[in-house]
């Protein structure tokens, strides 16, 4: 099962909740990580926080103000849309798919493994 929240960040959904700029709260602060001067010196970390749902979200992917704040607000819409939605999320139902899709890939891959070994140990057999 998929920990509701940890499913934002995908892309192409359509049927997202809209967000109002009154329900944010927006902060800008020093970024943290690898990038040296660039990093330490620029309060290019976008901070966004959805007041209704108390969910927070720190964005600092560029070294862009504008993008890292149009970065946060798409990610902010889909964890809200998680929050609310629950289960009937486009967002969750494309992470569940994908998942299965996944474990579906591994089960094939496993399958020829042993195909291959079983060849393999036939080869032997006949060798002897």
């Amino acid at each position: 099962r998929v920990p509701l929240l940890q499913a934002a960040g995908k892309k192409n959904s359509f049927n997202l909740l809209g967000l109002t700029e009154a329900e944010l709260e927006e902060q800008f602060v020093r970024g943290d990580g690898p990038g040296g001067q660039a990093t330490n010196k620029t309060n290019n970390c976008v901070v966004l926080k959805h007041i209704p749902s108390g969910i927070v979200v720190k964005c600092h992917q560029t070294r862009s103000v504008e993008k890292n704040r149009k970065i946060a607000r798409e990610i902010l819409q889909q964890k809200v849309d998680l929050f609310y939605k629950g289960e009937d999320s486009d967002i969750f139902k494309e992470k569940k798919a994908s998942e299965k899709k996944k474990q579906e890939k591994k089960r094939r891959a496993k399958e020829n493994l042993e195909r291959k070994k079983h060849f393999k140990e036939m080869q032997q057999l006949d060798k002897k």
